[in-house]
């Protein structure tokens, strides 16, 4: 998935330049539109329900431009996000009848059919219908938009067979249908079309054979990933297309003996992507490949090592080989990779064994996590001065961290058997974003030259050797939001050393400090002005293009630690305890807050102020010595899902309060000194009853000790309202699995104490591979 992103932003920037083909039509000045016109857009707006930017006619007329003579609209772009409903025939934008461009893409036409009425746009030139939720077949009157140069329609549900949509479209340039559902025969005609450059047909239901000769000596780019193919394909039949320079054949299995074959493939060919296409061989034709930029050979079965000539490809600059069995290099390795072009080099998940070879001079993102590479990390990778990623998680290496982590946005060196102190020499201005040195054997203090990573996002240091106090130095990080020190040697307080006040991290969503030898109590204000308290599910969002670009692409980011650019996509994971179940690398996402405390020597009360963390996803504060009530403010912490409280000696009585919580999936009490009735709502007696033993005084479901004498009136039926809640927590609880909070990555799952619970609650959730590039 993470290639086939990185591909759909290549092809962001290629179609765009493919449709400035057309922008004299863009460009063409834009001159007072008659008012006809006009009142017919607003009539056309007012179909719909718009978002509140829109509401703006100024803004939603922006994309208008009018013929300098007539006044009629030729051209309408809609700002992406715009509109939302349903899309009729007897629409207002029919009557447009001189638009010559169309482009509705990335509005919400959910559930519409794709109007007939746009066959009587008999000027249209450009149709882009992208991500508009379109469903059902194409009518058959497109057919008599026999001017068409670019139609786009990929992104929807639509169906049927192709063969119906486009013979008498003979002027077509650009044809996407990516993404859709449509069947059937890929149809033999749009291989004979001669103005064809732009052919998309991926990530449909459409099967084959593909039969040549191929007559298209214009087309440069061909997009067949992830098809029907029902035979082996053979790729010296591409050789005919002399003009390509991009093909994507992704989840076809291709013929070995294209593997072995010299196929004279055009010189153009600058992009080249086979993922998924059960090779076993490297392809020995690249070598003739000379303007190759990209090459996607991830996700196949190719093993040996690396030949030494891929490195000398002169225009090489982008390389995965993700998920193969490759062993080695040939070649020296002080020189193999050097010299070489290539800028992102993902490696990962191999076979590697042996020493890492100085990287590319020019590289910006180097990934080989999750192989079997030993010794030290060369300290070349410090003279890498555009090295942006550095994931080399995973391995055998050894000796001492270099020391110019500060100049990556990106450091990943988890579970390797690195020794020594972090090192401090974090300049002014560093750039490090993420830095993740979890489950080596580093000893020393956190360095405190961090404090000048003002850009810092995600820090892990767990599962090390760490001895140092709590660092509430690093409050000073703006944009700190994951900070994990388990398992390490800290000791002292966690409240700040100025007097009893908030810790108040400002962007802090998961604090992860289980077992260390942390000390104290927390003052009531303890959990005021955390970010947590107001935190937004969509509080990081990413752009591609503007919304009056062509190719506009506009994506709440899912998963914290999202970094994309041009050359690379990387998501931050992390280990995490939930629901009582321990998760390895998991994406998380971008709304999940957390705090584990577990496994301290934390005293005193828990402060009431932990109601004020309403958007609190799983709180694990178990093995410490808490003492006093659980708080009745643990009412108000309305998204907690999980709530693990076991190992302390609290006492006196569960808030029956707690029964409102309809999102709570886990919880656990034991081994404390409660008394008095458990809660009965169905979200907490549905808990296994080891969750309350431990507790003498504790009575009522899940346990099997009743709170009443044979002459106390039995528990009522619960009221409307509260079974309200109990369906509301069943549909959330759905949701709310371990396999939608996370994208485990080298996922396993292991049930910590409480098998009988996790067969109970989790034999249905699904468990995701691979979780990151």
């Amino acid at each position: 998935m993470s290639n086939s992103r990185l591909c759909l932003l290549s092809l962001v920037s290629i179609l765009s330049l493919l449709i400035t083909t057309t922008t004299n039509l863009v460009a063409a000045q834009r001159q007072r539109c008659r008012p006809d016109q006009t009142e017919t857009l607003k009539r056309f707006k007012n179909e719909f329900t718009f978002s509140s930017s829109c509401s703006d006619d100024a803004y939603f007329l922006r994309g208008v431009t009018c013929d300098n003579v007539t006044g009629a609209v030729t051209i309408l772009k809609l700002p992406s996000g715009c509109l939302r409903g349903t899309l009729r025939d007897n629409s207002s934008l029919f009557e447009l009848s001189h638009l010559r461009y169309l482009n509705l893409s990335f509005n919400n036409f959910a559930s519409s059919s794709l109007p007939s009425a746009f066959g009587q746009l008999h000027n249209l030139e450009v149709l882009l219908l992208s991500s508009n939720g379109f469903l059902g077949q194409v009518p058959s009157s497109i057919r008599n938009l026999t001017k068409l140069t670019q139609l786009k329609l990929s992104h929807n549900k639509l169906t049927g067979d192709l063969t119906s949509l486009l013979q008498n479209l003979t002027s077509l340039v650009a044809l996407d249908v990516s993404s859709n559902e449509f069947y059937g025969t890929i149809p033999s005609f749009l291989f004979t079309m001669p103005s064809l450059s732009y052919l998309d047909l991926s990530e449909n239901h459409l099967s084959g054979p593909l039969e040549p000769p191929f007559s298209l000596p214009n087309l440069q780019f061909l997009m067949l990933s992830h098809l029907n193919i029902n035979h082996q394909l053979d790729l010296r039949i591409f050789s005919s297309l002399k003009s390509l320079s991009y093909l994507d054949l992704s989840g076809i299995s291709l013929a070995p003996i294209s593997m072995d074959s010299d196929i004279d493939f055009t010189k153009n060919l600058n992009v080249l992507l086979l993922l998924e296409c059960n090779i076993s061989k490297f392809p020995r034709f690249v070598r003739s490949l000379k303007n190759l930029e990209n090459l996607y050979l991830s996700h196949n079965r190719i093993k040996g090592n690396i030949p030494d000539w891929l490195w000398s490809l002169p225009r090489l600059t982008t390389l995965y080989l993700y998920n193969n069995s490759f062993t080695g290099f040939e070649g020296s390795l002080d020189h193999v990779l050097a010299n070489s072009p290539v800028q992102v080099l993902d490696m990962a998940y191999n076979c590697f064994k042996g020493s890492f070879p100085n990287p590319p001079r020019f590289i910006i993102n180097l990934s080989a996590w999750n192989n079997s590479f030993t010794g030290e990390i060369p300290l070349s990778t410090c003279n890498r001065t555009f090295l942006d990623v550095l994931d080399l998680s995973y391995n055998n290496f050894t000796g001492l961290i270099p020391p110019c982590l500060g100049n990556m946005n990106v450091v990943n060196l988890r579970k390797n058997k690195l020794e020594g102190n972090i090192p401090d020499e974090f300049h002014i201005g560093a750039s490090t974003q993420t830095l993740d040195v979890g489950y080596n054997q580093l000893t020393g203090k956190l360095p405190r030259s961090l404090r000048n990573c003002s850009l810092l996002r995600f820090l892990s240091v767990d599962d090390n050797r760490i001895k140092d106090s709590f660092p509430f130095w690093l409050k000073a990080l703006p944009s700190l939001k994951v900070l994990t020190l388990r398992s390490n040697r800290f000791y002292g307080p966690i409240s700040p050393p100025y007097g009893p006040g908030p810790l108040a991290f400002p962007k802090l969503q998961i604090l992860e400090i289980s077992h260390n030898r942390f000390t104290g109590s927390l003052p009531r204000n303890y959990f005021e002005n955390w970010s947590a308290t107001s935190l937004k599910p969509n509080d990081e969002e990413k752009y591609m293009g503007d919304d009056t670009s062509d190719e506009y692409i506009y994506q709440e980011k899912l998963y914290m630690g999202d970094y994309t650019s041009d050359k690379y996509i990387y998501q931050d994971t992390l280990d995490l305890q939930y629901k009582g179940l321990y998760m390895e690398q998991g994406k998380v996402l971008t709304f999940y807050s957390a705090i584990d405390f577990s496994g301290n020597k934390l005293e005193g009360e828990i402060p009431e102020s932990i109601g004020l963390l309403k958007a609190l996803i799983a709180l694990n504060l178990s093995s410490n010595s808490f003492t006093g009530h659980i708080p009745l403010s643990f009412a108000n912490v309305s998204e907690l899902e999980s709530l693990d409280l076991s190992k302390n000696k609290l006492s006196g009585e569960i808030p029956q309060e707690l029964k409102r919580l309809s999102y709570l999936a886990y919880i656990d009490v034991s081994d404390n000194q409660l008394t008095g009735e458990i809660p009965q709502g169905t979200q907490i007696i549905g808990q296994p009853k080891s969750s309350f033993e431990g507790n003498l005084g504790l009575c009522g479901l899940p346990l099997e000790e009743s709170c009443f004498t044979e002459n106390t009136p039995s528990i009522e039926e619960p009221d409307e309202e509260e079974d309200g809640g109990v369906l509301k927590w069943r549909a959330v609880a759905i949701g709310y699995g371990p396999g939608v909070l996370f994208g485990l990555a080298i996922g396993y799952v292991v049930a910590l104490y409480k098998p009988e619970w996790f067969i109970k609650n989790y034999i249905q959730n699904r468990l995701l591979g691979i979780g990151r590039l």
